[in-house]
């Protein structure tokens, strides 16, 4: 079979630098089974485009987060991820022959040649997008000020990544407990980059804060980075506000999703609603462990109204989880002793799905609030609303699964499955030993015949 032609292979080379990393793995692996010279013409282009990232992930590694997007939704310094083929292109290009040193088994932190090569590459990435700015990110479709104030800007993160690189193999350390040393390293990392480029000092952390999956995390090094920027006051004013600024921001936008959720819906209000819950928790707590906010300053202010709209909304959704119960456990008054009555489940009574499907989004937004409440101020109602849902479904559930030992059930097997939802129930707000014990009497219940079947069987038997 013929070999790929000139313009096939450039059209292919077009193609495979939009192909995601994922998509990349699994062509090669389907083009390597198949067939002819083209299959393994198109095989090795593969293999060469591999190494070719593989190469681009090491040399870029400082700033390869800033291609895309936080996935916390948090307001970054990032980049367009089209850019990034075409300034590795451009930027390699230029010295060629130094690629081959990228290819060392050793991790580069070990390697001074392979850090020496990589970071000759970003000077010359820093260069390519002055020189070759058309080429790197065409103007066609694109804000003409936005995409030349994002230029500048990354010609200047790439100016700090030779610096970026060293300051990052710190940077666990610095989130937990950094050591006088480290601390020393980081400030004079930051005094470095303020020599490197106006503004260096701020954009390192932005560098850094890429490379944070926990946004709140950056209050520490921007504390770090000064002895007295954990003050409000000082901090406000200087030009490491916009984290905090940013923060704050996102806080109030997931507070707002936070605050439209109603009790009594029908629907799941999915991870969405549980994931700002636990990240507004976890901000907001940092904030406090991090900063000196000052009560009546401006962050101080938004801090405390975030808490105070979220707990008006948890408050009002724990205090209608038990009118929410209601529908799926009825009851009925039976008769005691003499004129003695007391409420027992009402088994006649089919629950209908409606309402299990609303009383399991109530719970699955108590459940979410476990290790969340004390940060927005409602633990102590919380805490005294699940101890009421566990004895209440507990003791409902128990009469239910006597009652079909019993052969008071005039459906086993709906009374049972009542059972098995209310022990899921106790597991969404995280009481599994309860639920567990709940479901194990269920099926004992469910695998012994009741005494209504054994009658009626004893006739066919005999």
């Amino acid at each position: 079979m013929a070999e790929l032609s000139v313009a096939h292979r450039a059209v292919l080379a077009q193609m495979l630098e939009r192909v995601p990393d994922r998509v990349l793995k699994t062509l090669s692996k389907a083009v390597a089974k198949m067939p002819g010279e083209k299959a393994r013409a198109l095989s090795a282009m593969l293999a060469d485009e591999a190494d070719d990232r593989r190469r681009r992930a090491i040399v870029f590694a400082p700033l390869l987060p800033m291609f895309q997007r936080r996935p916390d939704g948090v307001e970054s310094l990032n980049f367009p991820p089209a850019v990034l083929p075409r300034l590795w292109k451009a930027a390699s290009s230029r010295e060629p022959e130094l690629l081959s040193a990228l290819d060392d088994y050793r991790p580069i932190d070990d390697n001074p040649r392979m850090r020496a090569v990589a970071n000759r590459i970003c000077i010359a990435a820093a260069a390519a997008i002055r020189d070759q700015a058309d080429i790197i990110w065409p103007p066609e479709g694109a804000e003409p000020e936005a995409r030349l104030e994002a230029l500048a800007e990354m010609a200047l993160c790439f100016d700090l990544a030779t610096l970026a690189r060293r300051g990052l193999l710190t940077l666990p350390d610095l989130i937990l407990r950094p050591t006088p040393d480290q601390l020393a390293e980081l400030r004079l990392l930051i005094r470095d980059s303020a020599e490197v480029t106006a503004d260096g000092g701020p954009r390192m952390l932005e560098i850094m804060f890429a490379h944070l999956g926990d946004a709140s995390l950056i209050l520490r090094l921007v504390v770090q980075s000064s002895k007295a920027s954990n003050k409000e006051g000082f901090l406000s004013e200087s030009e490491m506000a916009g984290f905090v600024n940013r923060l704050i921001a996102e806080v109030e936008a997931r507070v707002g999703r936070i605050a439209a959720f109603k009790p009594g819906g029908k629907e799941d209000p999915g991870p969405g609603l549980r994931a700002d819950i636990a990240w507004c928790a976890e901000t907001l707590s940092e904030l406090d462990v991090t900063l000196q906010l000052d009560p009546h300053g401006s962050w101080g202010t938004q801090a405390r109204e975030a808490r105070e709209r979220i707990n008006r909304t948890l408050s009002a959704v724990l205090r209608s989880v038990d009118k929410g119960l209601d529908p799926i456990m009825p009851t009925k008054k039976v008769q005691t002793t003499g004129r003695m009555s007391r409420q027992a489940p009402d088994l006649d009574v089919q629950v209908p799905n409606e309402a299990v499907q609303a009383a399991v989004v109530l719970l699955i937004v108590v459940g979410a609030v476990r290790g969340a409440a004390q940060t927005f101020g409602c633990e102590t109602q919380r805490y005294q609303l699940v101890q009421a849902v566990l004895e209440r479904i507990t003791a409902y559930a128990e009469q239910v699964i006597d009652a079909v030992n019993a052969g008071a059930s005039p459906d086993a097997r709906r009374s049972l499955a009542l059972a098995e939802t209310l022990a899921k129930c106790l597991l969404l707000i995280g009481e599994t030993e309860a639920g567990r014990t709940i479901r194990r009497r269920a099926a004992s219940a469910g695998a012994r015949p009741n005494a209504q079947t054994t009658h009626e069987a004893s006739p066919r038997a005999a």
